[in-house]
């Protein structure tokens, strides 16, 4: 059961504002019409609606970027992976996938694991603000990190020869390599990256409402269906 102040909260101006961000291939693509489809967009459909309201996309090329425009107020909702810093600011439910995070390197690059990219005089690209780029800024001790405004141009910095390796995402570092030859990804992964749904953080109603959501889809097996569905693996939803 829904009710109006829980609607309230999280759409205030009574349509859904959904956050996308297409610089995540694995969670948003857009359609032939050029609209967005994926799992964070038909678990978006599925949530407006359960709520019977309508719903408009707001859309972004950079994880980084959707954070960033937060206390502007122009998103409801938004995917965004699991991170301490950004829960200073928002909710989050449980996850509802959960992608790796990995290195794009030269195909005669030494370094075979990702631990080995951790040294001295070593460059790794990463799209600013996306949630590796948060891990790898806790985590790395020695390896320096050049950022690009997306995960697109991360990759283009190593290209450029302007790094040893660039962060990213598992699937489409993996689909970039495919489709040049001088590249390849590590076999191994720095991270675990959970994708959950997000909300404001002073939406306490609207982000237990979101919580309860996202189990039920995944009870469902919505997330694995829907995953199936867009071609992709449903051992990437999360447990």
């Amino acid at each position: 059961m829904t009710n109006k102040k829980m609607i309230a909260e999280l759409a205030p101006t009574g349509i859904l504002r959904v956050a996308i961000n297409y610089g995540n291939p694995v969670l948003a693509q857009k359609d032939a019409q050029g609209q967005p489809k994926g799992i964070s967009a038909a678990l978006a459909k599925e949530l407006a609606r359960e709520l019977g309201i309508g719903l408009a996309w707001v859309t972004f090329d950079a994880a980084g970027k959707v954070f960033a425009s937060i206390d502007d107020n122009c998103w409801d909702i938004a995917f965004l992976a699991i991170d301490p810093l950004r829960a200073e600011k928002i909710a989050f439910s449980q996850p509802y996938v959960t992608i790796a995070g990995t290195y794009l390197v030269s195909s005669d690059s030494p370094y075979q694991q990702v631990a080995e990219l951790d040294q001295d005089g070593v460059t790794v690209s990463v799209g600013k603000g996306a949630a590796y780029d948060l891990f790898l800024s806790r985590t790395l001790q020695h390896a320096q990190i050049l950022r690009g405004e997306t995960s697109v141009s991360a990759i283009e910095l190593f290209v450029d020869g302007r790094s040893d390796a660039a962060a990213g995402v598992r699937q489409p570092l993996q689909e970039y390599a495919d489709q040049h030859p001088g590249c390849r990804v590590l076999s191994d992964d720095f991270t675990s990256i959970q994708q959950a749904v997000a909300t404001h953080r002073n939406r306490q109603i609207a982000a237990e409402y979101l919580a309860d959501f996202v189990v039920r889809k995944k009870k469902e097996g919505f997330v694995k269906a829907t995953l199936l569905g867009n071609g992709q693996a449903e051992s990437l939803a999360a447990k």
